[in-house]
């Protein structure tokens, strides 16, 4: 075998790891799980993040790219940061909502699962439609990604075992509370807002320097403070989440004009057939200019 096909494995085994974290998160969540032990069940989620972000990094590095990393990373995942944080969330307190409506936890833990499986199947069909047709993925993906709702879901699962280890009054977050968490996180996975991508940052740009300089202050302002370091990444992640739905807001008018011109000049040439109808409910011809901005 030539050394070169070898490379393959490297990414794909990175992917292996996350989804070995989601299953040891599922793991810990299993029967009457302690507060300690739903905490290392977020941390594992946690370390999945770390693997689904350097399977791409490494896959880009050695030029790697395929559709069955594709394929594996979608399938990771939805058990990484799909079933394993809705399991998570469903033992923390979507459990005890059984008192309002039967079963209502469980439904609402369903609902994020679905979404994120809905999310993730989208994004595929949206990235096989780019390859076909050789454009740009551009700086801005379709929807909340699904290791990002899985991550606000850690962090509030970090930040309140944190805050109870120091006795904090503010360390609880009732359970109707959390079910619309996760209820409006489920809507963004599957919603046409865009988000940045920042897949294709490089190391030595300036957004890049800018960004990690921004984490670093945040972070010697946590130590100084004594607070838990969590609340960085829960800073970082509502201002992401913040400025996706600003950007949308700006554009909402110009992307819904140029997607009906878009539509309307297909219609009229004889072009749209049943596959593009199902691409352009997906979003895949939407602001092709937007799209294609760098990213930051």
């Amino acid at each position: 075998m030539h050394p070169r096909k070898t490379f393959f494995i490297l990414p794909n085994l990175f992917t292996l790891g996350g989804i070995f974290c989601g299953l040891f998160s599922l793991a810990l969540t299993m029967g009457e799980p302690t507060p300690t032990q739903l905490y290392q069940a977020a941390m594992a989620v946690a370390y999945g993040l770390f693997f689904d972000l350097a399977d791409g990094r490494v896959a880009r590095l050695t030029r790697t790219q395929s559709a069955l990393g594709l394929q594996l990373d979608s399938l990771a995942d939805v058990i990484t940061f799909g079933v394993a944080p809705a399991m998570l969330m469903y033992k923390w307190g979507l459990s005890r909502l059984v008192s309002i409506v039967p079963h209502i936890g469980l439904i609402v833990a369903f609902l994020y699962v679905a979404a994120a499986a809905l999310r993730l199947a989208r994004f595929n069909v949206l990235s096989l439609e780019s390859t076909v047709a050789k454009k740009d993925p551009g700086a801005f993906i379709l929807g909340m990604p699904v290791p990002v709702a899985a991550a606000i879901l850690v962090v509030l699962v970090a930040v309140n075992h944190q805050l109870a280890e120091r006795g904090s009054q503010v360390a609880s977050i009732s359970d109707g509370t959390l079910a619309v968490v996760v209820v409006v996180l489920s809507c963004l996975m599957v919603s046409k807002i865009r988000f940045r991508s920042f897949k294709n940052v490089k190391m030595r740009s300036r957004r890049f320097i800018m960004a990690a300089g921004t984490i670093l202050s945040l972070l010697g302002l946590v130590i100084v403070l004594r607070q838990p370091y969590f609340l960085v990444f829960a800073g970082l992640l509502a201002a992401y989440v913040a400025l996706g739905l600003f950007e949308e807001i700006v554009f909402l008018r110009r992307r819904r004009a140029e997607a009906r011109d878009a539509r309307a000049e297909e219609i009229n040439e004889g072009r749209a057939e049943s596959d593009e109808d199902v691409l352009h409910e997906l979003g895949a011809f939407e602001d092709q200019d937007t799209a294609h901005k760098p990213a930051v």
